[in-house]
Parts: structure tokens; C-alpha cells; sequence
């Protein structure tokens, strides 16, 4: 994706709320040291130290580790979370230097920051080419099946309109079409660049947004004044208004699996089990519904929203 989760977010963290949208949101207050903050978990087995899970400065991050720090203490796995770290650059460094020891991540935005001129867009291609990039001492565990990218999204009208499914289906019609999107859109490789390269689409105008798909993005979006809009695809906003993701056939948005980036020295095998575990039954589906409970009309904190999914899936009590 292209463009790392963490800096496209920060957008949205003003304007989130009204919409439910979490994804780039910041639900928790900052200090001036991100590190020096956490929420104590009961003590269990391991090796005398806490896990530390930390989280990026976004809410769903915030849940994704909750989920993880909570399924870990469920199973006698110690663990502590330290959320709103910062962007993926801090939050790197931190998993480097011990200062915490998992933080959930996304596949394709996490090669790209390893490995600025990769190539690989599928999730299996990416995911496969993870470990090697990695340096000494870091390493992925099983990526879930949710998912978290950018995606060109139409209302019901607009796709009835112009017979839109695909971005091939709009790329016939690029040219009458307006794309609201972040400002950034208008030069990264998979903004408009991507787009005219991969399916020779050339709006007819391109109107920056600021909220990253927030609000003032769906309001525009729903009231034609754009007809074609970024919105990530864990949004709560694309379900409750009856949205159209479009098909991405050539993969101009690489694949973005969540997926654990660990301390090899640190987490253990009963830790990497408990983790492959929460992957194996994270969907897309399930992101969408935490972000919208955490942000929508519930008002959920990230750890009560994950403590109820942990329970529904079995993996506390």
C-alpha cells in the first residue's frame, strides 16, 4: 500500500469519529515518552518478564494488540501493552531495541519500509519474501486473512451508472469520472501514477481530500461531488452506506495482511502459537466490526471490544 498505513492515517484522526472510521484515528492520549505508558496484565508463566505488545498511533492498531496481549494472558502467557507508539519508524526502532517485543503490522506496507524498491504485490508473494528482509533478531508470525488497503470505492449509483465492478470497468470511463483521494494520491506510485500506468485511467479531475477518507470524503462521495473515492477497506463507513469496492485485478493496491513483527530472542513458541492463533481467526470483517465498536455509537475502549471477540472466538473466557 503502497503508502505506509501510519502516515496516511494521521489524517483521519480528526475527522474519524463521526464516522466510526478507525483506522486512523488516535483513541489514545500521547506522553512525551509513547514508551513509558501501558496497561498491566495479571502475571502468568514465561520466562519472569512480561511480553510488551505495543501499537501503532491508530485505533485499530490499538485493538489488534489488544487482541494479542489479551489471547497471550488467556493462555499463561504474560503480557503488557504499550499503545499509540507512533508511526511505523518508531514503533520499528522499538521491536529493535527491546523497548517492546510484538506489534501488529501490515505485509505489503512493512516490505516496502524493509525494502524500498520490492516488487511483490500478492499476499502470498509478499508474506514470502518478508522473513529474508527482516534484519537479525525480527521476524514476522502467520499473517491473518484481514486485510487493511486502500481501495477505489462508488456508491450504489455511480457503479449502476457506468456498469462499474472493476477498476478495468472505470478505467473505460476515467475520464468522467472526479477521484477524491489524500493529497498524496496525486504522486504515489499507487495514487493516480498507479493507476494510469496499470489501467490507463486518467480522471477527469482530481480533487485532494483531507480527512483520508473520512467524513468530508464520504459526504463528497455521497453527494456526487466526487464519483470516485480512496477509502480504506476496513472502514465501517463502506457497509453502512451501501458502498462499492472496486475490483483491483492487477493488484495496483498491494496486499496488506495484519500480521505479528516480533523479537525472535523474546517471544517463545507457546507466545508464537498463541499468536499464529488469533491470525488464523482475524478477518476483514472482524476489523471492520471492532473499528465500528470502538468508534461508532458503542464508544468501546480497544480492550473491551477485544476482550469480546477474544471470548466469541474462543480464545478467552
Amino acid at each position: 500500500m503502497t503508502q505506509h498505513p501510519l502516515t496516511r492515517r494521521k489524517a483521519l484522526a480528526a475527522a474519524a469519529a463521526g464516522l466510526g472510521l478507525t483506522l486512523a484515528l488516535s483513541a489514545c492520549g500521547g506522553s512525551s515518552n509513547p514508551l513509558s505508558s501501558g496497561s498491566a496484565a495479571p502475571a502468568s508463566g514465561g520466562a519472569g518478564k512480561a511480553l510488551v505488545i505495543g501499537s501503532a498511533d491508530f485505533t485499530e492498531s490499538q485493538i489488534i494488540a489488544e487482541l494479542y496481549a489479551g489471547a497471550l494472558n488467556a493462555a499463561g502467557v504474560q503480557a503488557t501493552t504499550k499503545p499509540n507508539i507512533g508511526a511505523r519508524e518508531v514503533y520499528y526502532k522499538a521491536v529493535q531495541d527491546g523497548s517492546i517485543d510484538v506489534v501488529p503490522d501490515y505485509t505489503g506496507n512493512l516490505l516496502l519500509y524493509v525494502d524500498p524498491k520490492a516488487t511483490q504485490v500478492s499476499a502470498a508473494d509478499i508474506a514470502g519474501a518478508l522473513p529474508g528482509k527482516l534484519p537479525q533478531g525480527l521476524g514476522i508470525l502467520d499473517p491473518a486473512k484481514a486485510e487493511d488497503k486502500d481501495a477505489m470505492v462508488v456508491t450504489k449509483a455511480t457503479a449502476a451508472k457506468y456498469q462499474l465492478k472493476s477498476l478495468e470497468d472505470m478505467a473505460k470511463v476515467c475520464a468522467d469520472l472526479v477521484i477524491g483521494a489524500p493529497a498524496t494520491f496525486e504522486k504515489r506510485a499507487y495514487g493516480l501514477p498507479g493507476l494510469k500506468d496499470k489501467y490507463s485511467c486518467v480522471p477527469k479531475q482530481f480533487q485532494p481530500m483531507s480527512d483520508g477518507g473520512g467524513p468530508v470524503t464520504l459526504k463528497a462521495l455521497l453527494s456526487n461531488d466526487i464519483q470516485v473515492a480512496d477509502i480504506f477497506t476496513t472502514t465501517p463507513s463502506i457497509a453502512d452506506n451501501g458502498l462499492v469496492v472496486l475490483d483491483d485485478p492487477k493488484n495496483n493496491f498491494i496486499a496488506q495482511q495484519v500480521v505479528p513483527l516480533v523479537r525472535t530472542d523474546t517471544v517463545n513458541d507457546k507466545a508464537k502459537s498463541v499468536l499464529n492463533a488469533v491470525s488464523k481467526q482475524l478477518t476483514t470483517d472482524d476489523l471492520v466490526n471492532l473499528n465500528r465498536a470502538v468508534s461508532g455509537n458503542q464508544k468501546q475502549s480497544p480492550a473491551d471490544a477485544a476482550k469480546a471477540w477474544l471470548k466469541e472466538k474462543g480464545l478467552a473466557s
